[in-house]
């Protein structure tokens, strides 16, 4: 096996296991990127809780005022047993009417609190609902992708130990100059078109260079990218 075929078989490894690292790359992104679409549902619901809360603590405070009217209403009258004249007792009696009225407003208001709570519960359900929905589609496409990355990093394992074998048919020389090139270009060894024009940075590469790479003749680069050329 030549040198240039043996750099090829370890290219060929490379850019597999390029490939793959990539998708592991990738995984968490894509897995964030499902996340973020559910960001929408999720302030939604959590919208919809507040708008319930407020709604209910609305219903519980004039209930807290209607008690305390009806609290008031309670001690006016037992003092009403004690009063000793007809227009002290007519004074409480305006005075009991007036929080009468008073809790009459107030009930009304609590009705009009407790019809809002209804629709505001029918809310929460529904956006709770959907959230529900997309989240198990997420969960589902979780799993995929959880199994897809056991599956890479299987298949990146494997091709971990046919890359060693591979290294070990390349010359130390060319293994060097190619491993200190790959972290700069990828790929390392291109094919030298028939006019002359490398494929890694289309440089027209000069007759001697070309005449080198027809000849075989040892480890020929480009005089541009430093690739190393093969017909």
């Amino acid at each position: 096996m030549s040198d240039i075929e043996s750099l090829l078989e370890l290219q060929d490894v490379d850019g597999r296991i390029r490939t793959l690292q990539q998708e592991v790359d990738e995984i968490p992104k894509r897995k964030n990127q499902e996340s973020e679409r559910l960001l929408d549902s999720r302030t939604a619901v959590d919208q919809a809780k507040n708008d319930l809360k407020v709604a209910q603590v609305r219903v519980a405070e004039t209930e807290l005022e209607v008690k305390a009217r009806n609290d008031k209403i309670l001690a006016l009258k037992q003092c009403q047993g004690q009063l000793k004249t007809n227009k002290e007792f007519q004074a409480y009696n305006l005075e009991i009417a007036k929080i009468e009225a008073e809790i009459d407003s107030y009930e009304a208001r609590l009705i009009a609190a407790m019809d809002d709570v209804i629709p505001r519960k029918n809310a929460l359900a529904e956006k709770e609902a959907k959230l529900a929905e997309g989240q198990g589609a997420v969960n589902a496409y979780f799993v995929e992708l959880d199994a897809r990355l056991a599956e890479v990093k299987r298949e990146l394992a494997e091709l971990q130990a046919t890359r060693a074998d591979a290294v070990r048919r390349v010359p130390p020389q060319a293994l060097l100059y190619y491993e200190r090139l790959s972290t700069r270009r990828w790929p390392v060894v291109v094919q030298l078109q028939a006019d002359g024009v490398c494929r890694g940075c289309n440089l027209q590469q000069p007759p001697s260079i070309s005449q080198m790479v027809r000849r075989n003749q040892d480890r020929v680069v480009c005089q541009m990218c430093g690739r190393i050329l093969y017909m």
